[in-house]
């Protein structure tokens, strides 16, 4: 059994991480603000975290650091706020770091993103060995945190371990991918026929369990893993799948794409269409290869349990008569 302190605890990663491990591990969440867990839990408020965070009450016999917190709410792929990111994203991140190695932490786990590789794919897959080509303030400061961590472990002998992810659903999720949800249940004719794309993504569940195997996983130490579901959609398949489980048919009719994204400019919501028209996949031969990772959920049930989630989330609010 090892002692974890999973920072960024009530997010919606953190939440469904720290209750998985604590079934075999003792478990410190560090979070913004107070959220109930599992008994086995120990819960640390922490408002916010800087480069100056004390992280000495919660270091105590910890072996891994799973860190998760982050600055990610970026509307816009160019946004500059270059010191809100970095403040957040990678000074604290190197804060926690020494604080850990000096505190005699084995293992660092970080919870990275394939956007540092760049917004899109073109012929292939990214893979681990791919040059970064971050595009944004969100995706710099991402690299620069793994470029600082990847030194303090050649510095200290903390071991580092580098998560990439694409896009996370499941249970919970918010943002783009509960706009797409909310589209499909409420629209029944949508535009996107003609659109030809590739995109990777990442259940919950699937990437909780990757982390969880890194925390006691021999070969994962000082290792960089890009992870998904195993299998890549296009849009129209994306939406026709989440239709399916919603059970909610939807026709799609083909809009040419000069004229969505000519749309999407006027509207100010360029980087949605992009998002909804261009390819963003990954290669997870590695995690397989290394540490003998396999996805414990299919695309198909992935989508199927988030699509019931929100089906009962909606219900949940309807007032009685």
């Amino acid at each position: 059994m090892s002692r974890i302190l999973v920072t960024g605890a009530n997010g919606f990663v953190g939440q469904a991480l720290c209750c998985a491990l604590s079934e075999q591990h003792e478990v410190i969440a560090s979070m913004r603000q107070e959220t109930s867990f599992p008994s086995g839990v120990t819960r640390n408020v922490n408002p916010d975290i800087d480069s100056t965070t004390d992280w000495g009450s919660c270091l105590g016999g910890v072996n891994v650091v799973i860190h998760l917190a982050a600055h990610v709410h970026v509307h816009d792929e160019f946004c500059t706020q270059s010191d809100i990111f970095n403040r957040v994203n990678l000074d604290s991140t190197v804060n926690l770091a020494r604080q850990a190695a000096s505190a005699g932490v084995e293992r660092f786990i970080y919870l990275s993103t394939v956007k540092v590789h760049g917004e899109n794919t073109a012929s292939r897959a990214f893979t681990e060995e791919d040059e970064p080509r971050p595009r944004g303030a969100y995706a710099l400061s991402k690299l620069s945190a793994e470029q600082a961590l990847a030194e303090i472990g050649r510095e200290t002998g903390m071991a580092i371990i580098i998560i990439r992810s694409p896009l996370v659903y499941g249970p919970g999720v918010r943002a783009n991918f509960y706009q797409l949800l909310e589209l499909v249940q409420r629209i029944r004719f949508l535009p996107f026929a003609a659109i030809r794309n590739r995109r990777s993504m990442i259940f919950l569940g699937n990437l909780v369990d990757s982390l969880a195997l890194c925390v006691t996983h021999p070969g994962a130490r000082n290792r960089t893993y890009l992870v998904s579901d195993g299998e890549d959609v296009s849009t129209p398949q994306l939406v026709q799948r989440l239709a399916k489980a919603m059970h909610h048919p939807v026709l799609l009719f083909a809009l040419p794409l000069s004229w969505m994204k000519a749309a999407a400019w006027l509207l100010g919501k360029s980087s949605a269409i992009d998002r909804l028209t261009q390819s963003l996949a990954v290669d997870i031969t590695k995690i397989r290869n290394e540490l003998g990772w396999q996805a414990p959920y299919t695309l198909h049930q992935g989508l199927q349990i988030t699509a019931d989630w929100y089906l009962r989330s909606k219900q949940e609010i309807i007032p009685s008569s």
